[in-house]
Protein backbone atom coordinates (compact mmCIF):
# COMPACT_ATOMS: atom_id res chain seq x y z
CA UNK A 1 0.00 0.00 0.00
CA UNK A 2 1.18 3.60 -1.48
CA UNK A 3 1.75 5.34 2.17
CA UNK A 4 -1.20 7.82 3.33
CA UNK A 5 -0.45 11.36 4.04
CA UNK A 6 -0.84 12.29 7.95
CA UNK A 7 -2.19 15.54 9.03
CA UNK A 8 -1.75 16.20 12.21
CA UNK A 9 -4.44 18.83 13.66
CA UNK A 10 -3.81 21.70 16.43
CA UNK A 11 -5.75 20.34 19.49
CA UNK A 12 -9.29 22.68 20.25
CA UNK A 13 -9.22 21.94 24.51
CA UNK A 14 -8.15 24.41 26.67
CA UNK A 15 -5.07 24.26 27.89
CA UNK A 16 -4.12 21.16 26.29
CA UNK A 17 -0.68 21.93 25.11
CA UNK A 18 0.81 17.99 24.18
CA UNK A 19 0.93 17.20 20.81
CA UNK A 20 0.40 13.52 19.66
CA UNK A 21 3.26 13.84 17.14
CA UNK A 22 6.38 15.35 18.10
CA UNK A 23 9.26 16.80 16.07
CA UNK A 24 11.06 13.81 16.57
CA UNK A 25 8.56 11.47 15.26
CA UNK A 26 7.67 13.10 12.57
CA UNK A 27 10.81 13.11 11.15
CA UNK A 28 11.01 9.33 11.45
CA UNK A 29 7.29 9.34 9.99
CA UNK A 30 8.95 11.40 7.04
CA UNK A 31 12.72 9.54 6.89
CA UNK A 32 10.22 6.45 6.41
CA UNK A 33 8.44 7.89 3.24
CA UNK A 34 4.91 9.29 4.90
CA UNK A 35 4.06 12.85 4.00
CA UNK A 36 3.56 14.87 7.12
CA UNK A 37 1.41 18.04 7.51
CA UNK A 38 1.56 19.69 10.76
CA UNK A 39 -1.11 22.15 11.40
CA UNK A 40 0.20 25.80 13.11
CA UNK A 41 -0.33 25.54 16.35
CA UNK A 42 -3.37 28.46 17.73
CA UNK A 43 -2.03 31.83 18.86
CA UNK A 44 -3.81 31.86 22.12
CA UNK A 45 -1.68 30.88 24.82
CA UNK A 46 -4.27 28.45 26.67
CA UNK A 47 -4.37 26.17 23.53
CA UNK A 48 -0.75 26.89 22.42
CA UNK A 49 1.02 23.47 21.51
CA UNK A 50 4.46 22.57 23.81
CA UNK A 51 6.04 22.31 19.76
CA UNK A 52 6.97 25.54 17.95
CA UNK A 53 6.19 24.95 14.66
CA UNK A 54 9.81 26.43 13.28
CA UNK A 55 10.65 22.92 15.75
CA UNK A 56 8.22 20.91 12.89
CA UNK A 57 9.31 22.71 10.11
CA UNK A 58 12.93 21.77 10.86
CA UNK A 59 12.27 18.03 11.33
CA UNK A 60 11.00 18.56 7.86
CA UNK A 61 7.30 18.55 8.00
CA UNK A 62 4.69 20.89 6.03
CA UNK A 63 3.16 23.82 8.00
CA UNK A 64 -0.37 24.08 7.03
CA UNK A 65 -3.56 26.13 8.51
CA UNK A 66 -4.77 25.47 12.03
CA UNK A 67 -8.35 23.30 11.47
CA UNK A 68 -7.47 22.89 7.84
CA UNK A 69 -8.31 19.13 8.54
CA UNK A 70 -12.06 20.16 8.01
CA UNK A 71 -11.78 20.35 4.16
CA UNK A 72 -8.85 18.62 3.88
CA UNK A 73 -8.82 15.53 0.96
CA UNK A 74 -10.99 12.61 2.20
CA UNK A 75 -7.43 10.22 2.06
CA UNK A 76 -5.37 11.79 4.49
CA UNK A 77 -5.05 9.83 8.00
CA UNK A 78 -6.28 13.17 10.68
CA UNK A 79 -3.80 12.37 13.51
CA UNK A 80 -4.73 14.65 16.77
CA UNK A 81 -4.70 14.06 20.57
CA UNK A 82 -8.01 14.81 22.65
CA UNK A 83 -11.35 14.52 21.10
CA UNK A 84 -12.70 16.96 18.42
CA UNK A 85 -14.47 20.15 19.22
CA UNK A 86 -18.16 19.82 19.85
CA UNK A 87 -19.82 19.92 16.68
CA UNK A 88 -22.56 17.78 14.77
CA UNK A 89 -21.38 17.60 11.16
CA UNK A 90 -20.62 14.24 9.65
CA UNK A 91 -16.78 13.25 9.48
CA UNK A 92 -15.41 12.15 6.45
CA UNK A 93 -11.89 11.50 7.24
CA UNK A 94 -9.61 8.70 9.26
CA UNK A 95 -9.30 9.72 12.92
CA UNK A 96 -6.36 8.50 15.60
CA UNK A 97 -7.29 10.25 18.59
CA UNK A 98 -9.20 9.49 21.63
CA UNK A 99 -12.65 10.45 21.45
CA UNK A 100 -14.07 9.43 24.72
CA UNK A 101 -16.90 7.92 23.23
CA UNK A 102 -16.62 4.01 24.11
CA UNK A 103 -17.89 3.75 27.07
CA UNK A 104 -21.18 5.54 27.24
CA UNK A 105 -19.82 8.25 28.38
CA UNK A 106 -22.25 11.73 28.40
CA UNK A 107 -23.06 12.46 25.13
CA UNK A 108 -21.30 9.46 23.49
CA UNK A 109 -24.04 9.03 21.26
CA UNK A 110 -23.81 12.16 19.54
CA UNK A 111 -19.61 11.99 19.58
CA UNK A 112 -19.51 8.28 17.71
CA UNK A 113 -22.42 8.97 15.17
CA UNK A 114 -20.68 11.58 13.34
CA UNK A 115 -17.99 9.35 11.79
CA UNK A 116 -20.27 6.41 10.02
CA UNK A 117 -22.13 9.24 9.11
CA UNK A 118 -19.46 11.24 7.11
CA UNK A 119 -18.09 7.35 6.09
CA UNK A 120 -15.28 8.53 8.43
CA UNK A 121 -13.56 5.68 10.98
CA UNK A 122 -12.13 6.53 14.20
CA UNK A 123 -9.02 4.05 15.32
CA UNK A 124 -9.09 5.41 19.52
CA UNK A 125 -5.70 5.90 21.05
CA UNK A 126 -7.04 4.48 23.71
CA UNK A 127 -7.99 1.02 22.61
CA UNK A 128 -4.71 0.61 20.55
CA UNK A 129 -3.56 -2.81 21.64
CA UNK A 130 -0.49 -5.23 20.54
CA UNK A 131 -1.35 -8.70 20.35
CA UNK A 132 -1.07 -9.55 24.36
CA UNK A 133 -3.78 -6.97 24.76
CA UNK A 134 -1.68 -4.05 26.22
CA UNK A 135 -2.52 -0.78 25.11
CA UNK A 136 0.57 0.40 23.00
CA UNK A 137 0.94 3.92 23.67
CA UNK A 138 -0.44 5.48 27.02
CA UNK A 139 0.14 8.99 28.82
CA UNK A 140 -0.94 7.00 32.60
CA UNK A 141 2.51 7.56 34.23
CA UNK A 142 2.42 11.17 34.03
CA UNK A 143 -1.42 11.40 34.75
CA UNK A 144 -0.72 9.90 37.84
CA UNK A 145 2.54 11.81 38.23
CA UNK A 146 0.90 14.99 37.72
CA UNK A 147 -2.25 13.95 39.60
CA UNK A 148 -0.12 13.28 42.80
CA UNK A 149 1.76 16.48 42.10
CA UNK A 150 -1.83 18.72 42.42
CA UNK A 151 -2.89 16.67 45.61
CA UNK A 152 0.10 17.88 47.07
CA UNK A 153 -0.22 21.44 46.29
CA UNK A 154 -3.36 21.14 47.33
CA UNK A 155 -2.61 19.31 50.21
CA UNK A 156 -0.28 22.55 51.29
CA UNK A 157 -2.41 25.08 50.35
CA UNK A 158 -5.34 24.36 52.62
CA UNK A 159 -2.90 24.33 55.30
CA UNK A 160 -1.42 27.56 54.44
CA UNK A 161 -4.98 28.75 53.54
CA UNK A 162 -7.23 27.70 56.19
CA UNK A 163 -9.78 30.56 55.27
CA UNK A 164 -11.43 27.94 52.33
CA UNK A 165 -9.95 29.82 49.45
CA UNK A 166 -9.60 27.40 46.76
CA UNK A 167 -6.24 26.44 44.96
CA UNK A 168 -5.89 28.97 42.34
CA UNK A 169 -5.30 27.30 38.59
CA UNK A 170 -1.77 26.11 37.35
CA UNK A 171 -1.16 29.22 35.59
CA UNK A 172 -0.26 31.06 38.78
CA UNK A 173 2.68 29.03 39.50
CA UNK A 174 4.06 28.84 36.20
CA UNK A 175 4.55 32.32 35.19
CA UNK A 176 0.93 32.64 33.20
CA UNK A 177 1.81 29.41 31.16
CA UNK A 178 -0.41 26.97 32.28
CA UNK A 179 2.18 24.22 32.12
CA UNK A 180 5.40 23.42 33.47
CA UNK A 181 8.57 23.47 31.22
CA UNK A 182 9.52 19.89 32.76
CA UNK A 183 10.42 17.70 35.65
CA UNK A 184 12.84 19.28 37.52
CA UNK A 185 10.95 23.03 37.97
CA UNK A 186 7.92 21.06 39.40
CA UNK A 187 9.10 19.40 41.69
CA UNK A 188 11.55 22.29 43.47
CA UNK A 189 8.29 23.96 43.17
CA UNK A 190 6.50 20.95 45.25
CA UNK A 191 9.46 20.79 47.38
CA UNK A 192 9.04 24.02 48.90
CA UNK A 193 5.00 23.17 48.98
CA UNK A 194 5.58 20.37 51.21
CA UNK A 195 8.05 22.14 53.81
CA UNK A 196 5.17 25.25 53.93
CA UNK A 197 2.64 22.31 54.73
CA UNK A 198 4.72 20.80 57.46
CA UNK A 199 5.45 24.04 59.06
CA UNK A 200 1.66 24.22 59.58
CA UNK A 201 1.27 20.17 59.79
CA UNK A 202 3.53 19.47 61.75
CA UNK A 203 4.53 16.26 59.18
CA UNK A 204 4.26 15.10 55.91
CA UNK A 205 1.35 13.90 53.97
CA UNK A 206 0.49 10.42 54.42
CA UNK A 207 -1.31 8.88 50.57
CA UNK A 208 -2.84 5.82 49.47
CA UNK A 209 -2.33 5.26 45.71
CA UNK A 210 -4.74 2.68 44.29
CA UNK A 211 -3.37 1.33 41.61
CA UNK A 212 -0.11 1.71 42.70
CA UNK A 213 1.58 -0.87 40.53
CA UNK A 214 0.01 0.02 36.96
CA UNK A 215 1.32 2.98 34.55
CA UNK A 216 -0.15 5.74 36.60
CA UNK A 217 -0.09 4.77 39.90
CA UNK A 218 3.87 4.43 39.41
CA UNK A 219 4.01 7.88 38.41
CA UNK A 220 1.79 8.92 41.52
CA UNK A 221 4.27 7.13 43.40
CA UNK A 222 7.21 8.30 41.55
CA UNK A 223 6.22 11.86 42.30
CA UNK A 224 5.53 11.00 46.33
CA UNK A 225 8.82 9.68 46.75
CA UNK A 226 10.75 12.21 44.72
CA UNK A 227 9.21 15.03 46.45
CA UNK A 228 10.59 13.35 49.89
CA UNK A 229 6.84 12.26 51.12
CA UNK A 230 7.68 8.28 50.90
CA UNK A 231 4.93 7.36 53.47
CA UNK A 232 2.83 5.62 51.03
CA UNK A 233 0.28 2.99 50.91
CA UNK A 234 0.82 1.21 48.02
CA UNK A 235 -2.83 -0.92 46.82
CA UNK A 236 -2.93 -2.82 43.63
CA UNK A 237 -5.43 -6.01 43.11
CA UNK A 238 -3.87 -8.25 46.39
CA UNK A 239 -5.06 -5.20 48.94
CA UNK A 240 -8.69 -4.88 47.24
CA UNK A 241 -9.59 -8.73 45.46
CA UNK A 242 -11.20 -10.39 49.14
CA UNK A 243 -12.61 -7.14 50.54
CA UNK A 244 -15.54 -4.38 49.51
CA UNK A 245 -15.12 -0.76 49.67
CA UNK A 246 -15.55 1.78 51.76
CA UNK A 247 -11.93 1.73 52.73
CA UNK A 248 -11.52 2.95 55.69
CA UNK A 249 -7.59 3.37 54.85
CA UNK A 250 -8.25 5.89 52.10
CA UNK A 251 -10.52 8.07 54.61
CA UNK A 252 -7.68 7.99 57.12
CA UNK A 253 -4.95 8.70 55.16
CA UNK A 254 -4.09 12.85 54.25
CA UNK A 255 -4.40 11.87 49.70
CA UNK A 256 -5.88 9.62 48.13
CA UNK A 257 -4.86 9.02 44.60
CA UNK A 258 -7.25 6.74 42.58
CA UNK A 259 -5.39 4.80 39.39
CA UNK A 260 -8.15 2.65 38.44
CA UNK A 261 -11.09 2.79 35.82
CA UNK A 262 -13.37 0.33 36.14
CA UNK A 263 -15.49 -1.12 33.80
CA UNK A 264 -18.30 -3.11 35.83
CA UNK A 265 -19.89 -1.98 38.80
CA UNK A 266 -18.33 -2.98 42.22
CA UNK A 267 -19.08 -1.06 45.49
CA UNK A 268 -17.05 2.67 45.98
CA UNK A 269 -13.93 2.88 47.33
CA UNK A 270 -15.20 5.83 49.25
CA UNK A 271 -18.41 7.46 49.44
CA UNK A 272 -19.98 10.38 51.45
CA UNK A 273 -21.22 7.83 54.31
CA UNK A 274 -17.53 6.61 54.68
CA UNK A 275 -16.49 10.21 55.01
CA UNK A 276 -18.25 10.96 57.82
CA UNK A 277 -15.85 8.52 59.96
CA UNK A 278 -14.12 10.40 63.41
CA UNK A 279 -11.03 8.78 61.81
CA UNK A 280 -10.96 10.93 58.80
CA UNK A 281 -7.88 12.61 57.86
CA UNK A 282 -8.54 12.41 53.83
CA UNK A 283 -8.51 16.19 52.48
CA UNK A 284 -7.50 15.68 48.90
CA UNK A 285 -8.59 13.53 46.53
CA UNK A 286 -6.94 12.93 43.13
CA UNK A 287 -9.34 11.15 40.66
CA UNK A 288 -6.94 10.51 37.74
CA UNK A 289 -9.42 8.14 36.07
CA UNK A 290 -11.81 10.79 35.80
CA UNK A 291 -14.76 8.85 33.91
CA UNK A 292 -16.84 11.40 35.55
CA UNK A 293 -19.88 10.65 33.55
CA UNK A 294 -18.83 6.61 33.45
CA UNK A 295 -22.30 4.77 35.61
CA UNK A 296 -19.32 2.73 37.75
CA UNK A 297 -17.48 5.39 38.66
CA UNK A 298 -16.05 3.76 41.97
CA UNK A 299 -16.00 7.48 43.54
CA UNK A 300 -19.31 9.09 43.99
CA UNK A 301 -18.56 12.21 45.92
CA UNK A 302 -18.56 14.53 42.90
CA UNK A 303 -19.93 14.59 39.57
CA UNK A 304 -17.74 17.54 37.52
CA UNK A 305 -14.79 17.16 35.96
CA UNK A 306 -12.20 19.87 37.33
CA UNK A 307 -9.63 22.12 34.81
CA UNK A 308 -6.33 23.30 34.94
CA UNK A 309 -7.40 26.90 35.81
CA UNK A 310 -10.07 25.64 38.84
CA UNK A 311 -8.67 22.40 39.87
CA UNK A 312 -10.22 21.62 42.77
CA UNK A 313 -13.99 21.25 43.28
CA UNK A 314 -15.15 21.17 47.02
CA UNK A 315 -16.82 18.16 48.89
CA UNK A 316 -19.86 19.23 51.43
CA UNK A 317 -18.86 16.49 54.51
CA UNK A 318 -20.35 16.00 57.74
CA UNK A 319 -18.20 16.19 60.54
CA UNK A 320 -15.25 17.92 62.25
CA UNK A 321 -12.47 16.46 59.85
CA UNK A 322 -10.57 18.81 57.59
CA UNK A 323 -12.34 20.29 54.36
CA UNK A 324 -12.05 18.00 51.51
CA UNK A 325 -10.88 19.16 47.61
CA UNK A 326 -11.57 17.15 44.78
CA UNK A 327 -8.84 17.58 42.04
CA UNK A 328 -10.50 15.61 38.96
CA UNK A 329 -8.79 16.86 35.60
CA UNK A 330 -8.80 14.84 32.52
CA UNK A 331 -5.36 15.99 30.78
CA UNK A 332 -3.12 15.97 33.64
CA UNK A 333 -0.18 14.98 31.67
CA UNK A 334 -0.60 18.57 29.90
CA UNK A 335 1.06 19.79 32.76
CA UNK A 336 4.13 18.39 31.53
CA UNK A 337 3.60 18.45 27.75
CA UNK A 338 6.92 18.52 26.73
CA UNK A 339 8.35 15.08 28.56
CA UNK A 340 4.68 13.75 28.34
CA UNK A 341 4.22 13.51 24.42
CA UNK A 342 7.66 12.84 23.89
CA UNK A 343 7.11 9.43 25.79
CA UNK A 344 3.80 8.94 24.22
CA UNK A 345 4.40 9.32 20.62
CA UNK A 346 7.65 7.65 20.79
CA UNK A 347 5.26 4.75 21.77
CA UNK A 348 3.19 5.32 19.68
CA UNK A 349 5.57 5.22 16.54
CA UNK A 350 5.64 1.83 15.57
CA UNK A 351 2.13 1.47 15.37
CA UNK A 352 2.23 5.27 12.91
CA UNK A 353 4.75 3.68 10.93
CA UNK A 354 2.63 0.90 9.89
CA UNK A 355 -0.67 2.94 8.86
CA UNK A 356 0.47 2.01 5.53
CA UNK A 357 -0.39 -1.65 6.17
CA UNK A 358 -3.61 -0.34 8.38
CA UNK A 359 -6.32 -2.99 6.59
CA UNK A 360 -3.66 -6.00 7.61
CA UNK A 361 -2.02 -4.27 10.44
CA UNK A 362 -3.21 -6.00 13.55
CA UNK A 363 -3.01 -2.71 15.74
CA UNK A 364 -5.41 -1.21 13.11
CA UNK A 365 -7.32 -3.85 11.97
CA UNK A 366 -8.28 -4.30 16.16
CA UNK A 367 -8.75 -0.71 16.30
CA UNK A 368 -11.27 -0.45 13.42
CA UNK A 369 -13.27 -3.93 14.45
CA UNK A 370 -13.56 -2.52 17.66
CA UNK A 371 -15.27 0.86 16.17
CA UNK A 372 -17.25 -0.99 13.67
CA UNK A 373 -18.44 -3.24 16.85
CA UNK A 374 -18.90 0.27 18.60
CA UNK A 375 -21.17 2.02 16.09
CA UNK A 376 -23.65 -1.25 15.57
CA UNK A 377 -24.40 -0.17 19.73
CA UNK A 378 -25.29 3.27 18.22
CA UNK A 379 -29.52 3.74 19.22
CA UNK A 380 -31.01 2.52 15.99
CA UNK A 381 -28.08 0.85 14.74
CA UNK A 382 -25.11 2.24 12.46
CA UNK A 383 -26.22 5.68 10.71
CA UNK A 384 -26.41 5.88 6.91
CA UNK A 385 -23.79 7.87 5.06
CA UNK A 386 -25.37 11.31 4.55
CA UNK A 387 -24.56 12.42 1.19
Amino acid sequence: MSFPTLHARAEGKPFEHRSCLTPTTAKKLLDAGYPVLVERSPTDPNYSRIFKDAEFEKAGATLVDTNSWETAPDDRIVIGLKELPEADSPLKHTFVHFAHCYKQQGGWEQVLARFPRGGGTLYDLEFLQDSTGRRVAAFGYHAGFVGAALAIKTWSWQLTHPNGEPLPGIETFTDGRGYYNNETELIAQLKEDVAAGEKVAGRKPTSLVLGALGRCGSGAVDLLEKVGCPEIKKWDLPETKDREGPYPEIIESDLFVNCIYLSKPIPPFVNLESLKSPNRKLSVVCDVSCDTTNPHNPIPIYNINTTFDKPTVEVSVEGNGPRLSVISIDHLPSALPRESSEAFSDALLPSLLALKDRTTAPVWQGAEKLFNEKSETLPGGVPAKEV
